[in-house]
């Protein structure tokens, strides 16, 4: 596996005062370490028949796209409240202060679908385990979840421990 870190920026202070944000838009502007990431991840769920990717908004849809079409697979946006036009399922998750909604439509993919989510990043893990949430309201089988980048110390896996978690970064 390839050295993914060195094609992310930490930019103290964003959004806020004592955050580290893991900026990953250098390793989208460069094709090789893209192409390498999606490469990466393909070759990790090749022999899964992934049926579906979900994609978690938003730099979810970037990686989650991608390895929709490397994988020959579907792609299915899992996005914030009032951001599909149709008919949704929701989970409610928890934020620092407060919670959030996700959504996806309700006919986003048919019972017994195998889905692997992608996201770019796990953090405290609400957004994933709200992710897994829908595809199980759906009936999907999640084969797996594939992140760019898991920041450990916040120990988001905790969130979702019976899934397969496949991460390209690690801090």
């Amino acid at each position: 596996m390839h050295d993914f870190s060195r094609f992310i920026r930490d930019i103290p202070d964003f959004p806020r005062a004592g955050i580290i944000f893991k900026d990953i838009t250098p390793l989208l502007g460069n094709p090789t370490a893209f192409h390498r990431a999606i490469d990466e991840f393909a070759l990790r769920y090749k022999l899964e028949a992934v049926d579906v990717v979900a994609g978690t908004e938003a730099r979810g849809f970037i990686f989650g796209a991608a390895l929709a079409y490397r994988l020959g697979a579907a792609f299915v946006p899992i996005r914030k409240k009032s951001k599909l036009p149709y008919h949704t399922y929701e989970a409610i998750y928890d934020l620092e202060y407060g919670s959030d909604i996700m959504t996806i439509h309700q006919d986003a993919f048919s019972k017994d679908s195998r889905v692997l989510i992608c996201d770019d990043l796990l953090a405290t893990g609400g957004t994933l385990a709200a992710s897994v949430e829908l595809i199980e309201k759906l009936e999907g089988h999640i084969v797996g979840i594939a992140i760019l980048i898991e920041l450990t110390e916040l120990n988001g896996r905790d969130q979702i421990p019976d899934y397969d978690i496949f991460s390209l970064i690690k801090y």
